[in-house]
């Protein structure tokens, strides 16, 4: 039994090494160091009512054998073509926060002397050479070492870090501000990325059924359901540790968060080594820059092999190119992109995450209708199908993120000032 669950772990992992990068490193932190526990509740359910959305994919695929982009084509070409809109709206500026990152955490633990646009220029051209000569196994199969090992360390930092607090300095705790609009847009780039852009569900689905391929024996519902939440309420966690660390080492103090995406990763890992020690530092700093870098190269792989088979279904009478090349066509257009953006951003990290994980809120409500319309759908055997409570829970879902970005976009033109 233990040993064909861990044939059947994949799909989850996957999630997971996605997931953990901006939202957490990122997005947590800086939750916990301005804000303490304040925005705790708002994590956890932000997290909770995006989960029907992100476990549709290996329910689907188990379902019928075929991934969400084929389901989107089967509900209608305007449904493929509402995908593809939403997808080139926001792959800009996700590879490039990705990459700010990485490139931040790259500069900070090797002092080179790059400025960040050079230095995320330098990881896109490593990440085509890993991909094109399909080294990325390796490295994917490596993350999953490393996800466990930065996870262990982020809980030991914790721990060490609620033994050492001697609390907060009342005078000098921020509070969140609902009626202050720095506040308000740092709570939807928040929710936009926690735990994951939707996006990565129709990347899941590729990856579930690539795994199912690889198996003689298929796997039962349970056991897929299984194997996706562990991973999924995996990275729950550690978001949750990633903010409790914020706000234990780094809330009510006189240092703040950087913008810069170098000095924030040099005060990132010396969250984890004022309070494991010193001697955590290659530790943390290759678990770090790892995990980030696997992001990065995630994202530089799964967009391109999503937007070659959704024109091919949208476009079919467009020249016929070999996967392979249309597949390095689009990395090549998605580095240029993203690098136009981090030029234009300059070395403010805080300003493309923040640009890419609103972005990722705003389309978001749209994507969790499709994938509910697509796990409901006639194509999918009833036994399949969601149940009563993941149909409420669904809708609940739904109602959230559609009532947050309605009352996004009119803090926005109408709020206050």
């Amino acid at each position: 039994m233990t040993r064909r669950f861990f044939k059947l772990l994949g799909p989850g992992l996957l999630y997971a090494g996605a997931a953990i990068g901006v939202s957490h490193l990122v997005q947590s932190t800086r939750a916990g160091a301005d804000f303490g526990f304040e925005l705790m509740g708002i994590l956890l359910l932000a997290n909770i009512l995006k989960y029907p959305f992100f476990e549709m994919a290996g329910r689907y695929v188990y379902a019928t054998g075929d991934n969400l982009i084929n389901a989107y084509h089967d509900k209608g070409k305007w449904v493929l073509g509402l995908f593809l809109a939403l997808t080139v709206l926001t792959m800009f500026p996700i590879q490039a926060a990705v990459t700010m990152v990485t490139a931040g955490l790259a500069i900070n633990i090797t002092g080179i002397s790059l400025s960040p646009f050079w230095m995320c220029g330098v990881l896109m051209s490593i990440t085509l050479v890993v991909l094109i000569i399909g080294r990325f196994k390796l490295l994917d199969n490596m993350m999953k070492f490393v996800i466990i090992l930065l996870t262990l360390s982020t809980l030991v930092a914790v721990i060490a870090a609620m033994m050492n607090h001697h609390g907060f300095d009342p005078e000098s705790i921020t509070l969140f501000d609902y009626n202050n609009k720095v506040h308000i847009y740092f709570l939807i780039a928040f929710i936009g990325w926690m735990p994951a852009p939707i996006d990565v569900a129709v990347w899941s689905s590729l990856w579930s059924q690539a795994k199912n391929n690889t198996m003689e024996d298929k796997p039962s519902l349970r056991e897929v359901l299984l194997e996706f939440r562990i991973g999924y309420y995996g990275t729950m966690v550690v978001a949750a540790a990633f903010l409790t660390l914020g706000a234990l080492v780094m809330h009510g103090s006189d240092e703040a968060l950087s913008a810069n995406g170098a000095v924030f990763s040099g005060q990132l890992i010396s969250m984890y080594t004022r309070n494991i020690g010193l001697w955590a530092y290659p530790v943390i700093a290759l678990a770090a820059f790892t995990t980030m870098f696997s992001t990065t190269i995630t994202v530089m792989d799964a967009y391109p092999r999503v937007l070659v088979p959704t024109l091919s279904l949208l476009f079919p009478k467009l020249p016929v190119m070999k996967q392979k090349s249309s597949e390095l066509f689009w990395m090549l257009v998605l580095s240029a992109g993203g690098l136009i953006l981090i030029y234009q951003a300059g070395s403010s990290m805080r300003f493309m995450v923040d640009l890419a994980t609103s972005l990722s809120f705003v389309t978001a409500p749209v994507l969790a209708y499709l994938n509910y319309r697509v796990i409901n759908s006639s194509k999918v055997p009833v036994e399949s199908r969601q149940g009563i409570v993941l149909r409420v829970w669904s809708w609940a879902g739904m109602l959230f993120l559609t009532g947050f970005t309605l009352f996004y976009l009119w803090w926005v033109f109408f709020g206050a000032r």
